[in-house]
């Protein structure tokens, strides 16, 4: 098993946001995690790639990184943990004052120490792969949403995850742009990327994912394969979400 979580819980105060949240994911697997606004999703992802620290549980790789959080986890293993993942948040995140060939090649240099020349040259292969080529000179402020989002997944891709993870990457693109981004992401299916994303975009999800979680109040009311969850979902819970997103009154 690539990654296996086991009763991973947050806090933020007294807000309880995940609880006892465990999953496995193989390799080249792709996970969906879905529900409603405020059920811990984005946490969850978050504490995937150290972003967030939890206050318990245990998240444990296949290559023997073992981190148990409710022991005192040294500095190493979170840098090990961050590592190993790429991240696209909704918001794109790029900077401002860097082209986009800048941009894909920040991480590689400054994080993994890579020489320019190399960084350069697989970040135009990058480019090239999410339909950016000929925009590696541009600034951000000249492209679409859409044309950022996929600058975000090349600069995500450039450090070579082992994990991708996808924070609702399109909810702040218009949905004429939102296509694009889908593309990509579904390529990088194809080609076996283990990806675990939070998605509205329940109909793609159905597509691309191997598993799908339904979270709600911070539990995982039920996973399964899309066909379990979205199909034939056994929980009301589960039912009444979809009933809401996918045949909105």
């Amino acid at each position: 098993m690539f990654l296996t979580i086991r009763d991973l819980a947050k806090s933020f105060g007294d807000n309880e946001v995940l609880k006892s949240i465990n999953v496995d994911l193989d390799k080249g697997e792709v996970l969906s995690i879905i529900g409603p606004s405020g059920s811990g999703k984005t946490t969850l992802l978050r504490c995937f790639n150290g972003l967030e620290t939890p206050d318990k549980g245990i998240i444990t790789f296949e290559d023997g990184l073992k981190l148990n959080f409710q022991e005192k986890i040294k500095k190493q293993e979170i840098d090990r943990l961050r590592r190993k993942s790429g991240m696209v948040f909704q918001s794109y995140n790029l900077f401002p004052h860097k082209t986009v060939v800048e941009n894909v090649i920040e991480g590689p240099i400054i994080v993994q120490k890579e020489r320019k020349a190399s960084a350069i040259e697989r970040a135009e292969e990058l480019l090239a792969k999410v339909g950016l080529k000929e925009k590696r000179d541009f600034y951000p402020h000249q492209l679409s949403g859409g044309q950022q989002q996929r600058v975000g997944i090349a600069r995500a891709l450039a450090l070579k995850p082992e994990l991708m993870l996808f924070d609702e990457p399109t909810s702040a693109l218009d949905p004429e742009l939102i296509g694009e981004v889908l593309t990509v992401m579904k390529d990088l299916a194809k080609e076996k990327w283990t990806m675990i994303m939070v998605t509205h975009e329940i109909q793609f999800a159905g597509e691309i994912s191997d598993q799908i979680l339904f979270m709600d109040g911070g539990y995982i009311v039920e996973q399964g394969s899309p066909q379990e969850v979205l199909k034939a979902p056994k929980e009301e819970r589960t039912k009444q979400f979809l009933q809401r997103i996918l045949n909105p009154a």
